[in-house]
């Protein structure tokens, strides 16, 4: 499938070539320099050896801190945790794997408003299969989401039949991964929004529908705002459902607004408490100094890996204890040691610095739900870090079509449970399919 993929595409890229180089007789350097830009070229990964060499030296000569001084994880990163998996990072993880496994799928990266973006393309083999645009978070990536490219473009394999088929587009989001790293302010969700809009349109889809995680939520929320021409509808995982009067009352910790339901009242209460252990010391680093924090991640690798590994949607990751358990030791190696081969943890933080004047991705009143007039549906997943109720959604979204808790997964739901993600996918998106 993949190498039959990259046939018709890299056909599709070099006939766009072709086209440019013949515009050059024919067209000013202007409008050349246009047809080149908008051509879609395959691309494949190749990381010198060298710098695999390096990263294993510099894992090496780490030097560690002293052991936190409690039982738990409320200091961070545990020192024997931590200083356990680096250890393997560094003498027997595989990047040539990983590799593999991304070479393995078509891969191919467009010049869209001044920037390369990656992206992965996978078609299906069935017809009438829906496009659909699926946006990685952070600490995450594209490799986050290639567990559920078989489910949703082949679901005769995996539980579903052949009119729940997608062909599936997952770029990598301006400053993370292959993706090239923004030279200037302004790139926000709202213009990734008009970014992957235009991805699309290149592509040659005409209708199709966008999900979100974590950033994928306000960046497919915003795709929403934007009523694209094709765009039928998002699906968001992180939805962006608490309401004014809750959202004001959050950051000083209380107490919760007169009028709530039992389960509003403990959503609120879960909310605070969150705060109150410092969950959310990460995203107000990065919001407030993204550039500090780089001289950090980009010198040490224990350091990188320490702090993406505070994000609290990987509080239920045992360290690869359970090797059955998906991500896997090797999953999570594969996602940091992408972060740091393109040295791309700082251009990724400088997203929540842009996202900042706005204010919380899972705030109503910031994200602007209230112009999303497109369908959106929504899935809860229980261990997520936060676990909108369906009266706060119902009021957000005027337009809410499915809205459905699951019974396992969390923040990284494609990644953790990538079957239950894409049956939920499938009866999200079933009611566009028959309506257009």
């Amino acid at each position: 499938m993949a190498a039959v993929e990259n046939s018709k595409l890299s056909r599709r890229g070099f006939l766009a070539s072709s086209a440019a180089v013949g515009a050059a007789n024919v067209f000013p350097a202007a409008a050349r320099a246009a047809i080149e830009d908008n051509a879609i070229h395959p691309f494949r990964v190749n990381i010198p050896e060298e710098q695999l060499v390096d990263l294993r030296r510099r894992i090496t000569t780490t030097r560690w801190p002293d052991k936190e001084t409690v039982a738990d994880q409320s200091q961070g990163a545990q020192l024997a945790r931590i200083q356990e998996l680096v250890r393997y990072w560094g003498k027997d993880y595989d990047w040539r794997k990983a590799e593999a496994k991304l070479n393995s799928l078509p891969q191919f990266k467009t010049n869209i408003d001044g920037l390369d973006i990656h992206f992965i393309h996978v078609r299906s083999r069935h017809q009438n299969a829906l496009p659909v645009i699926i946006t990685h978070g952070w600490p995450g990536s594209v490799l986050e989401l290639i567990k559920v490219i078989g489910p949703l473009t082949d679901p005769t394999a995996n539980g579903g039949s052949a009119e729940d088929a997608f062909d599936v587009v997952i770029p990598s989001v301006p400053g993370y991964g292959f993706s090239s790293k923004p030279s200037s302010t302004g790139w926000d969700p709202d213009r990734i929004a008009q970014t992957w809009a235009e991805l699309m349109q290149r592509l040659g889809y005409t209708r199709y529908v966008a999900q979100g995680g974590d950033w994928g939520a306000p960046i497919s929320s915003a795709m929403a705002r934007q009523a694209p021409a094709g765009l039928l509808g998002i699906h968001l995982n992180l939805p962006a459902t608490v309401p004014p009067e809750v959202a004001a009352v959050l950051p000083m910790g209380g107490p919760a607004p007169a009028g709530l339901s039992d389960n509003e009242r403990a959503v609120v209460e879960s909310l605070i408490a969150y705060a109150k252990k410092g969950n959310s010391a990460y995203f107000v680093m990065m919001t407030a100094r993204p550039q500090t924090l780089g001289y950090g991640v980009a010198d040490s690798p224990a350091f990188l890996a320490a702090w993406m590994l505070v994000h609290p949607g990987f509080a239920q990751w045992t360290y690869g204890a359970d090797p059955e358990k998906s991500p896997t030791k090797d999953d999570v190696l594969d996602d940091i040691t992408l972060y740091w081969l393109t040295n791309s943890a700082t251009s990724a933080g400088r997203l929540y610095w842009e996202n900042g004047a706005r204010g919380s991705v899972i705030s109503a009143g910031a994200q602007k739900t209230a112009e999303i007039a497109l369908p959106v549906a929504i899935t809860v997943f229980p261990e997520d870090v936060y676990r909108p109720p369906e009266t706060w959604a119902r009021r957000a979204y005027r337009n809410l079509i499915y809205f459905h808790e699951v019974d396992k997964g969390g923040h990284f739901a494609a990644w953790e449970q990538p079957q239950l993600f894409s049956a939920e996918l499938r009866a999200a998106f079933r009611s566009l399919r028959q309506s257009n």
